[in-house]
């Protein structure tokens, strides 16, 4: 199985790290499993990295590899890298109704299903890998 590393790099938004981790650990097998159906790139990984950022360098990263401007709250890279943007998170965790902790451990769970061969690009691939993220986090039990 693979490392799995969740870093902080950002100071703006606070959060229980510790948590986050836990919650990650705790659904990392599960999408894993997910990986081993699909055949993403998951299951072929050495490491994977989460990593929680600010906006400055979510927008710069979102502009530099897809043309788009502004912060977004979840990339993901094919060799291994999640990135999460916390103030994103922050921000939508209250439209949702959780906690900021909660939101980032969905946006690196999101990552996961990508790295698992899930991809939300249409409606359809879209409604399974929300089934999917649904299923993980009520077995993590994130809710």
């Amino acid at each position: 199985m693979p490392d799995i590393l969740v870093i902080s790099r950002q100071r703006s938004v606070r959060y229980d790290h510790a948590r986050l981790v836990l919650f990650v650990q705790k659904a990392f097998p599960l999408c894993m499993e997910v990986a081993g159906k699909l055949g993403g790139p998951l299951s072929h990984l050495n490491r994977i990295e989460c990593t929680v950022v600010g906006n400055r360098p979510m927008a710069r990263i979102h502009r530099e590899f897809l043309g788009i401007r502004g912060p977004t709250d979840v990339l993901t890279f094919p060799y291994g890298e999640i990135l999460v943007c916390a103030p994103v998170a922050m921000s939508r965790a209250k439209e949702f109704g959780h906690d900021i902790t909660t939101e980032l451990a969905l946006y690196c769970i999101h990552g996961l299903l990508h790295l698992a061969g899930h991809d939300d690009l249409d409606p359809d691939s879209a409604g399974r890998m929300a089934k999917e993220q649904a299923k993980i986090t009520k077995a993590a039990r994130l809710f």
